[in-house]
């Protein structure tokens, strides 16, 4: 009798194994609502100094853009390609390391960041970012403007 029970055991183990195996998790969306731009993925904070963490305000409110002020860089997705582009110029005085206006450049790629900052009491490190456009410009596409929304994170 121990037999035939040792043999369903050694059966059982790999099918009970097999249904605990981790899934994956989807891959991120390569278009928000229809543009193309893509969804990025969980940033973290950086090591020093701020990022803006920016979600489209459009019907899905996705994570579409990280600005980081040192090095001032900027990370979106675009055709399914995370890319980081260093910025090339500023305007007008932002805060927590960020300017106004921003623009950013890598390739035939020029990202252009308008956005408010404001400070607030139950955010302390850190700031809200309650409107912006995120404008993307490409060598041989239609440009795209995006209103985002979002919050200033800052290295201890």
């Amino acid at each position: 009798m121990r037999m035939p029970l040792l043999i369903l055991l050694a059966l059982a183990v790999p099918v009970a194994a097999k249904d605990k195996k981790v899934q994956s998790p989807p891959p991120l969306p390569a278009s928000v609502d229809g543009l193309p731009i893509g969804v990025i993925p969980k940033q973290q904070l950086p090591a020093r100094g701020c990022a803006a963490y920016l979600w489209s305000t459009t019907p899905s409110h996705a994570l579409i853009a990280m600005a980081v002020a040192d090095p001032a860089t900027i990370r979106l997705s675009l055709d399914r390609a995370p890319r980081d582009l260093a910025m090339t110029a500023q305007q007008g005085v932002g805060g927590y390391g960020f300017a106004q206006s921003a623009t950013y450049q890598g390739g035939d790629t020029t990202v252009v960041l308008d956005m408010a900052i404001a400070s607030r009491a139950d955010l302390p490190g850190g700031a809200s970012v309650p409107e912006a456009t995120l404008r993307v410009d490409r060598a041989g596409k239609d440009s795209i403007v995006v209103p985002v929304a979002g919050l200033i994170g800052c290295a201890g």
